[in-house]
């Protein structure tokens, strides 16, 4: 799989901000059916730097309603990455 294809983009909320501050770890969406693995390879070979470890969790999409009509959300994936010691914090603007 294409790293590109892996990460799908940064995932920029309050509390992701809060662990890339504290912890030295990115948050990003990313495939589905990505392994940490592959994430790990991609985040290497995009950002240049080296991963310490990788954490997923999967989301359930929501049921969305427009009057009478209901839908659902598709499901998606999150996946934590915390850098090695010594690793400069990529700026998401950088890429």
């Amino acid at each position: 799989m294409n790293p590109y294809d892996v990460i799908r983009g940064a995932s920029i909320t309050e509390k992701s901000e809060t662990i890339r501050a504290l912890e030295q770890t990115m948050c990003f969406r990313v495939h589905p059916g990505a392994t940490k693995t592959d994430i790990k390879n991609a985040v290497q070979k995009i950002f240049k730097v080296k991963v310490a470890g990788v954490r997923t969790a999967n989301y359930d999409g929501k049921m969305r309603r427009r009057g009478r009509y209901t839908g659902h959300r598709p499901n998606w994936k999150k996946a934590y990455v915390k850098l090695q010691e010594g690793e400069t914090m990529v700026e998401y603007a950088q890429v």
